[in-house]
């Protein structure tokens, strides 16, 4: 699998993925009608840990530049 999202983006992802699954959470409970959001937070904190998103990838769009990679 090639990585196509960049640090920065990866760091983006993962905080609002994190913030997005801590706010359907509430008092540790789950929020009713918050499951889309649970879904979304998911991908998001999914695709930064892994570097790579299946729509940029369909839409031929990489936030990654030759500089930033680890591996």
């Amino acid at each position: 699998m090639k990585h196509n999202v960049g640090r920065l983006d990866q760091l983006i992802r993962i905080f609002i993925g994190l913030s997005l699954l801590a706010y359907i959470v509430k008092g540790g409970t789950l929020m009713p009608g918050w499951p889309l959001v649970g879904i979304i937070g998911a991908l998001l904190v999914g695709t930064g840990f892994l570097s790579y998103c299946p729509l940029y990838d369909w839409l031929g769009i990489s936030t990654r530049n030759s500089q930033n990679h680890l591996t």
